[in-house]
């Protein structure tokens, strides 16, 4: 059996090596259908490993509070309307700050405003925040203070600004007490952020932070908040938090059946839970697309192993000559069919693993938390798949092979 299947393989290598430009085109499918494959499973690996990183760094005992009602599992309506949601408001943070076992809650507005600062200037992102927000999100203050409570019940026009921020404006000089324009209104620098970086694919380090009623009055001039975000004591007591939660926004909103809920409310688990189906549905979609480079590539094989037997009958009759079978001319065309798909399949998988470390490298050069993950299940069914298109698309063009009489093959010219 080893004797025979080297003597197969010989004439295989012979054969390819006096055709390779037919050889690679014949597995040009192949490559950038496996190639694809590979790269798209990887690509969402790296995806949701960064993503579980980045929650990991906000905090897994945050629940996050969105305006609009939403199905279970299923993003908030907020993140996919073209208008704004106006149903949550400032007294609704304002209610649940005493609920038991949380340490922290804020309300949040943001938005873009122009920033002048002498001859300089940007258009930067802003959060309108309460004075809780650095122990909800986690983070400090570099330099000078962050606003109180009595600033931002007075709409004081104050601002903290980004890591980033503060180092294109002012360099290396201390920007604390120095005035600059927001939308052309005079407000005071209080404070600098510790750096930050990016974290869910959002540079904190390129925004400032105004108190909540000056960013909601002052600078947006609304009477509603874009969502509300709560730190818990610990993960365990999310699930009363969130009852607690929904039972005094329905009392407030006067609603009396969970489907007409004008909230939804996340935790870091269920967010990350539908951030994976999300990719994990989009993965399968483009799999999909993917797979059709597989079927036009083994409709490849079949055209080019017609063709390579009728090129080959009179070797065919030499073989049936000297006693080879019916079954053993079969396997030879079989086994050549499954070593150019399996040739095909493992440098397509070397190709899209040699993509997917480039685009980590990059995505890592520009500050993008993208790991370099290799999926070996989708290698494995890569290879996988790549024999089955070799034995099912190599399967006629072997038996007609093996049909020829040696005395038809003999006389083929």
């Amino acid at each position: 059996m080893l004797k025979t299947f080297l003597l197969n393989l010989k004439l295989f290598l012979l054969y390819s090596s006096s055709h390779k430009l037919r050889t690679f085109l014949t597995t040009l499918g192949l490559i950038i259908g496996i190639g694809s494959l590979v790269l798209i499973v990887s690509l969402g690996n790296s995806a949701q490993k960064s993503i579980a990183v980045q929650m990991q760094k906000l905090g897994t005992n945050l629940i996050t509070i969105l305006p609009g009602g939403s199905e279970e599992g299923k993003p908030a309506s907020q993140l996919f309307s073209s208008q704004e949601i106006t149903t949550l408001k400032y007294e609704d943070a304002q209610a649940l700050k005493d609920t038991p076992g949380i340490v922290a809650l804020t309300a949040y507005v943001r938005g873009t405003v122009v920033l002048n600062y002498l001859n300089k200037t940007k258009n930067v992102l802003f959060s309108g925040v309460e004075p809780e927000y650095l122990l909800v999100e986690n983070t400090q203050i570099e330099k000078g203070r962050f606003f109180n409570e009595d600033e931002n019940e007075s709409m004081a026009k104050v601002v903290v600004l980004g890591w980033q921020i503060a180092k294109d404006l002012f360099q290396r000089s201390d920007p604390l007490g120095k005035k600059i324009k927001i939308n052309n209104q005079n407000f005071k620098i209080i404070g600098v952020m510790k750096k930050r970086g990016k974290i869910m694919f959002f540079d904190y380090d390129k925004e400032i932070f105004l108190p909540l009623k000056t960013a909601q009055k002052i600078i947006l001039g609304i009477d509603h908040i874009n969502f509300i975000r709560a730190k818990a004591v610990n993960e365990k007591l999310i699930p009363l938090i969130s009852t607690y939660f929904k039972k005094t926004l329905r009392y407030r909103h006067r609603i009396t059946e969970a489907k007409k809920d004008d909230f939804t409310i996340k935790d870091s688990q269920q967010m990350l839970d539908i951030f994976y189906k999300t990719t994990n549905t989009l993965k399968l979609f483009l799999a999909i697309i993917a797979s059709v480079s597989l079927l036009v590539g083994g409709i490849g094989i079949a055209n080019v192993m017609y063709v390579i037997v009728d090129e080959r009958i009179r070797e065919i009759g030499l073989r049936k000559a000297v006693g080879a079978k019916n079954s053993d001319i079969l396997y030879q065309f079989l086994l050549e069919s499954i070593i150019l798909t399996l040739i095909g399949g493992v440098i397509g998988i070397f190709l899209g693993i040699l993509a997917e470390f480039l685009i980590s490298v990059i995505a890592n050069r520009f500050g993008l938390l993208w790991p370099f993950i290799i999926s070996w299940p989708s290698i494995f069914i890569s290879l996988f798949v790549s024999f089955l298109i070799g034995l099912f698309f190599g399967f006629l063009p072997a038996r007609k092979a093996s049909q020829f009489s040696p005395a038809q093959a003999m006389r083929y010219e």
